[in-house]
């Protein structure tokens, strides 16, 4: 049995919404290893803050996106499979997570912290909304009607 072709559409854009999940967790450890981008935002945003506080910060931050970014690939992988076997509750689960996600990730992009600026730096933030594409994408083809012959 195929899919139909809104259904395989749906199921690119969440495999495309997978990997740019998978991309932006990847992003905050190259961030760690090379540009720094995090913690040069904290010791801004904290200036009296010492190294050692910093480097506790940007580590309670990695935790913390691994883990949304861990539960985001499973639900990603998790619609995908019911999509793909036709399952009836794949299109208001697909939806519900989407919303989910798109709550987290502007979470992360506009949240303040205690220095009255994002927690996060905003291409840190705006790499978290990227998956979101692909997920409205999704579910705007998995709600779409077929067409008639």
């Amino acid at each position: 049995m195929t899919n139909p072709p809104h259904a395989r559409g749906a199921l690119g854009a969440m495999y495309a919404g997978l990997a740019l999940t998978v991309l932006a967790t990847i992003a905050t450890y190259v961030d760690r290893g090379t540009t720094h981008l995090l913690a040069d935002h904290i010791r801004a945003d904290y200036p009296t803050y010492p190294q050692a506080r910093v480097d506790s910060a940007v580590t309670t931050y990695l935790v913390v996106l691994s883990v949304i970014g861990a539960l985001s690939v499973l639900a990603w992988l998790t619609t995908a499979r019911a999509v793909k076997a036709g399952k009836r509750w794949a299109r208001p689960t697909a939806t519900v997570m989407f919303v989910i996600d798109t709550s987290v990730g502007l979470t992360g992009l506009l949240t303040n912290d205690t220095s009255g600026e994002t927690g996060l730096p905003l291409t840190m933030g705006w790499a978290g909304m990227m998956p979101c594409l692909a997920g409205v994408v999704a579910v705007a083809l998995l709600w779409r009607r077929p067409r008639l012959a």
